[in-house]
């Protein structure tokens, strides 16, 4: 095993800002990145924003279980 090499960068398209980053949480299949995370966490719910943070939310889908 080579040490040498630098650790491979992965990037995951967030549900939210629709931008690729590298550092987010996973809700079912969809991707969050940590920005958003954090922006939706502090937002009040009385802030036209997190209107914005909900509809975007719906994106999120609840896997299949097939048996």
């Amino acid at each position: 095993m080579n040490s040498n090499l630098a650790p491979r960068q992965f990037e995951e398209i967030c549900i939210i800002c629709e931008n690729l980053k590298p550092k987010g949480i996973h809700l079912y299949t969809s991707f969050i990145c940590t920005d958003c995370e954090h922006d939706l966490i502090q937002t009040d719910t009385s802030d036209p924003k997190y209107s914005y943070f909900l509809n975007k939310l719906k994106k999120v889908t609840t896997p299949e279980i097939f048996s």
